[in-house]
This record gives C-alpha cells, structure tokens and sequence, in this order.
C-alpha cells in the first residue's frame, strides 16, 4: 500500500488543471510556471513517474516495440516546433485505450490505442497531439495552480485503490483504478479548455504532416474513438475521458488537415520541408533532406505498423492461449496483414510451446519477407525455445552482423546466450551488450541482462553495479542503494570504487525524498503490486 500511496502522492504533486491562457480569449503575457520547475527537475519528475509505472509491473519492455513506438514518436518531435526537446516515449501493458503526457516531455500510450489504430499514421497523430501538449508548455503552466490541489487528488486516487483492495480482487480493480488515476492525473495536470485541444490539434496535426504522415490521420482516430462508443453495452474509452470528444472537433480536425494538405501538397505526393531533421537524434531516425519518408498507405511500408500491432497483441494478452485463440484464420484479401497475423500466430505459438508449428510459420514469413528482421529475430528465439541452440545463435550472429548497433538484435541475443548459462556464453553476451553499455545506461532491459551476463561470466562487480541500476530503473531507489554500499565493502579498484560512489551520489537525492514521502528502507519491495505477464 505504501507504494500505492507514493505514487499516489508523486502523480498529484502537478494536481489539477488551472484557468488557461486562453481560456476567456485573452493574450498570453507570460507565467510565472515557466519558472515553476527547471528543466532538470521537469526531466526528474518524468523520469520517477516511469520508475514508479515500473515498479507495479505496467510498462511493455520489449525492445522491439520499444524501438517502434520511439521510432514514431521522434519522426514526429523531429518535425517539431521543439525539436531540441528531449522526449521518452514508452507503452503500456493496458488494453483501455488512452494516451497521456507528462513534464520532461514522457509520454506513454496504451497498448489498447495501437490494438484500435487502423494505421501507424493514427499512432502518430496522437503522439503529435500530446507532444504538442508539451512543446507548447500546457503541462507546465498548469504546475503552479496545481500545487495547491496536490492533496485532494492524492486522496481520491488513494481512495480509489483502498477501495478496490479492500473489496478482495484479485489485481484487476487496483490496477484499473492506479492506471486510471494516473492517465486522469496527468491530463488534469494539462489545461483540458476548449483553447488548450485545439492549439494542440493545431499544432499537432501541421506537425503530423511535416513528418510526413497523413494529416487525416488524427480526424480519422477520433472517429474511430466515437465508433467505440456505439453500439450496446459499449463504454466510453479512458482517452475520451481525458481529451473531450466533439462533432465539431473531428469536423475541425479535418478541416485544418485539409487545408494543409492544399497548402503542401503536389498531386498526391506529401512534401517533407528540405533539411528537415534533428541533430539530437539517432541516425536512424532522422528524416534525410528532401527524402519523402514512407508512409502506412504506401504497400509494404504498413508491415511494420502491421507486425508491431499483433505483436503487442499477443504480449499484452492473458495468456499465450488466449492469444492464439485470436487468430484462427488470416486476411485473404490483404496479403500485408495476412502476413502480420501469420507473426502474431507464430509469436503465440513460440509463447505456447508450439515451437514446431511456429518455426515453420517463420520460415515461409521471413523467406517471403527478407528485409523484415522481425521475423528472422522470432525465427531465432522459437529455434532456441526448440532446443536448437546452435542453430538459433548462428542465426542471432549474422542479424548482429547486418545490424551491429540494433538495441533488439543485440539485447535478442545476449538474452539468447544468457540462457545458456556458462561462463562462455556470459562473456560472449558481455561483448554483445557492450555497446549499449557504452552509450548509456538508462535501460532497464539492458541493465538486467549485462548483470545476469557479468555474473556468468565471473564479474560480481559489474553485476553487482548493474543489478543496482536494474533496481532503481524499477523504483527501488532503496534496494539500489543498499546493493551499492554492499558493493563498496569488497575489494575495489580505483575506477569500480569512483563509479560506485559516482552512482551512489546520483540516487541519494532519489532516496531521500522516498523517505520524505513515508517509504521506509525495503518497502519497495514487500508493498509491489504486481500487474505484468511476462510473455518473450
């Protein structure tokens, strides 16, 4: 409970929407909220909203899907009114359909929303749409009022999550309540007027299109949100609950998208700007100059969208039984999506222990589909899950071979060699993460297999330093300090005893205010709710 109640309290500390801007059609003359928090602690308040969705088990870890939604999410932000704005986009492992943003530019989406997207283009439009909730600083200006209703929202979220355990469920209720207090929580935090969604579709919806992406694309998902609301039984979904829904805002929202699509387009070719890019982020996703990037309409261009919807599908269901009962037949006039149900089956499959029937499902794909590595990294891991392990680790060494710096090659991998659990394996997984080691270490994924790696592979200090981080990635601020001050009474040389106290420095401040909040030493642990299915 004391986690339910930190959380509680962290979420609120932005607390409701205030009066905006524009609200009664006055000029914005500036806010004292531009000062209300500093970039740094925006960055930390976002950084600990996502330690903690961790720590009850509510965040999607693969890194496929991980790299998918970022991919989307940055070819957006490059088009940007604020490109130079660091963003963290992560999913959900929630089937209710929402979206939300929070300060330091993070943002997260339900598994739910992409299940409902006919197209990656409508991921996109509301990804654009919150990121311009950030770039255009409704978060922040709503921070000052905010504070002063911090304890009121605390107590009906916590009152909330009393209320579903009291009643004796079994997880769902508490999960539902803390999932929906925090989507409620950091939309309230956001000045939901009239003013406020339609600067955000604005501006949204013009950078929708600068990234190349279909500008319809937004009225299209609202339209798609106002279908799920029809029919008998049916209920309202949890972003219409926090982005209000009107005839006249789908009308607007196709309006603006077809008065771009006049001003930018030449026949039917969409105009990417020349030297549209940021140089902030990685290569592979930067837009070239004057290159047209891909869009979800354009033939084989929809299989990824494709291939990362049923693979949330199957990984965000129950179970892998229920997940292969959604596919007892493929498409047969859609040869794209035919050939994305056909993964999704084979990742059910693997997850089942059909591995037969998935290896030779992933044969004919990947055949059929050369250029989609996804298909060859599932074709490995149901070899390895079939006992073909040399067979699966060649396969793993030429995808690492053709994609040296591929965060899910290489994690695929190590995972692969880690399983096989001598010391060779887990020098060899060392090697294979060293990479990303390098480039940083904000990873929880990458953190727990270089610790499980180092220990195979006979360095306690490393894996030592690296269970650490995995448990404070976690939100065990706590845990990870402890572990750290075992650490320093072992034997250390100069540069692992710089590194330990460099790390210890870092979380302190994390702690503390941990303990400020009430939590005692090791609370984390004995008060977590679990929430996460683990399907690979």
């Amino acid at each position: 409970m004391a986690g339910a109640v930190a959380l509680a309290l962290l979420l609120a500390a932005g607390g409701a929407s205030a009066v905006g801007e524009g609200e009664y059609g006055l000029p914005d003359i500036g806010s004292s909220a531009a000062v209300a928090l500093s970039p740094a602690e925006q960055a930390e308040y976002g950084a600990e909203t996502l330690r903690e969705l961790r720590h009850y088990g509510l965040v999607m870890e693969d890194p496929l899907l991980q790299d998918w939604i970022s991919g989307v999410g940055y070819r957006v932000v490059a088009a940007g009114e604020r490109p130079e704005q660091t963003f963290t986009f992560f999913l959900l492992n929630i089937r209710d359909v929402n979206a939300w943003a929070t300060l330091g530019g993070y943002i997260a989406m339900n598994a739910g929303l992409v299940l409902e997207a006919d197209t990656e283009d409508e991921v996109a439009a509301v990804l654009s749409h919150e990121v311009a909730h950030v770039t255009q600083q409704h978060i922040l200006r709503s921070v000052e009022k905010a504070k002063k209703d911090a304890l009121p929202i605390a107590l009906g979220m916590l009152g909330a999550i009393v209320a579903a355990q009291s009643a004796g469920d079994n997880g769902d209720a508490t999960q539902a309540a803390l999932v929906s207090g925090l989507a409620l929580i950091q939309q309230r935090r956001i000045n939901y007027t009239r003013t406020s969604e339609q600067e955000a579709d604005r501006v949204g919806i013009r950078t929708l299109a600068r990234a190349g992406f279909d500008p319809m694309a937004m009225a299209d998902f609202f339209q798609t949100m106002q279908r799920l609301t029809r029919g008998e039984g049916a209920s309202v979904p949890e972003y219409l609950r926090t982005h209000p829904l009107t005839t006249s805002r789908i009308s607007e929202a196709k309006d603006r998208a077809r008065g771009i699509i006049a001003e930018g387009v030449a026949g039917n070719a969409r105009i990417v700007p020349a030297g549209l890019s940021n140089p902030l982020l990685p290569q592979r996703w930067k837009v070239p100059a004057g290159k047209q990037p891909a869009t979800t309409t354009q033939g084989e261009a929809r299989l990824p969208f494709l291939m990362a919807r049923e693979r949330l599908r199957v990984l965000s269901a129950d179970s892998p039984v229920i997940a292969l009962n959604f596919y007892p037949e493929f498409d047969r006039h859609d040869p794209e999506l035919a050939a994305a149900q056909q993964y999704g089956r084979a990742l059910a499959e693997t997850n089942a222990g059909k591995t037969g029937a998935a290896i030779k499902r992933l044969q004919a794909l990947a055949s059929a589909h050369p250029d989609q590595y996804w298909m060859e990294l599932a074709l490995a891991s149901a070899e390895r899950r079939d006992g073909q392990v040399a067979i699966a680790e060649a396969r793993y060494d030429r995808l690492l071979r053709n994609r040296p710096q591929n965060r899910a090659v290489i994690l695929s991998y190590a995972q692969a060699l880690i399983e096989r659990g001598d010391q060779e394996a887990g020098e060899r997984a060392v090697e294979v993460l060293r990479p990303l080691i390098d480039r940083g270490g904000d990873d929880l994924a990458l953190q727990r297999s270089f610790a499980r790696a180092s220990e195979l592979a006979g360095d306690s200090i490393r894996a030592g330093e690296a269970h650490a981080e995995a448990a404070f990635l976690s939100g065990r601020p706590q845990d990870a300090l402890n572990q750290l001050e075992r650490l320093k009474k072992q034997p250390l040389d100069y540069y692992q005893r710089a590194r330990i106290d460099a790390r210890i420095a870092a979380m302190t401040p994390t702690v503390l205010e941990s303990r400020r909040r009430g939590l005692k030493p090791g609370e984390e642990d004995r008060n977590r709710v679990s929430f996460g299915l683990h399907v690979e």
